[in-house]
């Protein structure tokens, strides 16, 4: 049985990660006025903001107060379905502005940045993965939701970290052999999880690989009483002191459910909006990317995600720039990955699981 990742021959791309953007600072006054434009520009547009837990807090508000959605990239695209809007606004990075299209390809999808990625998806090359499955076409592809939609339609599933561990049982109980993409800690997880046979594709999340279990641990020798919140797109290492690993979704509940005062969370630190808007009087501690005096590329926070701001939303709704397109026949053929695993949701009533990253 294989348990650790396949080094894939060429090995997958550095990603380059960007700078974090800085953006002019805004006066209160200068921000409403702001926000009220865009609301305007929505009405106008029949738009709808759809929003990620990563991204600024004020474009979270925003959304919900504008009647649009804020929600883990799965929930995100197929929100876009039950809306009546005729463009959805994207904002997060450029897979989930691809996944809304694949699965609302008759409406029009902007995002405030066409650049905001993903160290997953561009770690990631459709070209190179699909010389990995050509190599392996004894083994079920099985692609996580931050891949390209060229990697979603040459997967047979797609899954979200909320719904991987029940379709890979399944899977492994029919006696199929995985090929997984993109995250290695995850795979590696939802194997330990599961005793799958898989595959693992050779890429991370530069958040998530940043987080240390040496430093978790002395942060927790701090904060006895707190509650360790992982996301498993974490280093093993990391997961081990988790009180809960989950889903982004799954993390929030943990934190509005759970008894304790403080809460150390090891993810995106654009998450601790919605939590403090559920459990206003629990502490959050961003878990550490490691020891005294580290630098990091990431710090918690998605360089891709900060891409997106109030003033790049305003300019992509009056300029009608940065929409987003997937090639009909990639669509065509992507959307059979999702709609398996949709469909699997449905047929087992798997709901509160469904949330993704």
């Amino acid at each position: 049985m294989i348990t650790q990742a396949i080094q894939l021959h060429p090995a997958p791309p550095h990603v380059k990660v960007p700078q974090h953007p800085v953006w002019p600072a805004l006066s209160a006054d200068e921000k409403s006025a702001l926000k009220e434009r865009i609301k305007a520009l929505l009405k106008a547009q029949n738009a709808v903001l759809v929003a990620h837990y990563y991204v600024d807090g004020d474009l979270q508000a925003l959304a919900e107060e504008t009647g649009g959605c804020v929600a883990d990239s799965l929930e995100m695209a197929r929100y876009g379905s039950s809306t009546d809007a005729e463009t959805l606004v994207v904002c997060g990075v450029r897979f989930m502005g691809e996944t809304a299209k694949i699965l609302n390809p008759e409406k029009r999808v902007l995002m405030p940045d066409l650049g905001a990625t993903c160290s997953l998806d561009e770690g990631c090359p459709a070209d190179l993965f699909s010389a990995f499955c050509d190599a392996h076409p004894d083994r079920t592809v099985v692609v996580y939701a931050n891949t390209s939609a060229a990697v979603k339609a040459r997967a047979d599933w797609m899954v979200t970290s909320g719904i991987a561990l029940p379709i890979i049982r399944h899977l492994h109980e029919r006696g199929e052999k995985i090929l997984w993409a993109p995250d290695r800690h995850l795979g590696h997880y939802v194997q330990q999880q599961t005793g799958a046979d898989i595959l693992l594709w050779e890429g991370s999340c530069v958040v998530h690989e940043e987080f240390k279990g040496f430093a978790l641990e002395r942060l927790k020798r701090l904060h006895p009483n707190a509650a360790v919140l992982v996301h498993p797109e974490s280093p093993e290492d990391v997961l081990q002191y988790a009180d809960v690993v989950g889903s982004t979704t799954a993390l929030i509940k943990a934190v509005a459910q759970l008894p304790n005062e403080e809460f150390i969370v090891a993810t995106d630190d654009g998450i601790f909006w919605k939590m403090h808007q559920l459990a206003p009087n629990k502490k959050l501690i961003s878990a550490p990317t490691a020891g005294a005096g580290a630098t990091c590329e990431s710090c918690a926070h998605c360089p891709w995600m900060a891409m997106n701001a109030l003033q790049n939303l305003e300019q992509v709704l009056i300029t009608g720039d940065n929409a987003v397109t997937v090639d009909p026949a990639t669509g065509v053929q992507a959307v059979k990955s999702i709609q398996r695993m949709l469909d699997f949701a449905a047929a087992n009533r798997i709901s509160g699981a469904l949330p993704g990253r």
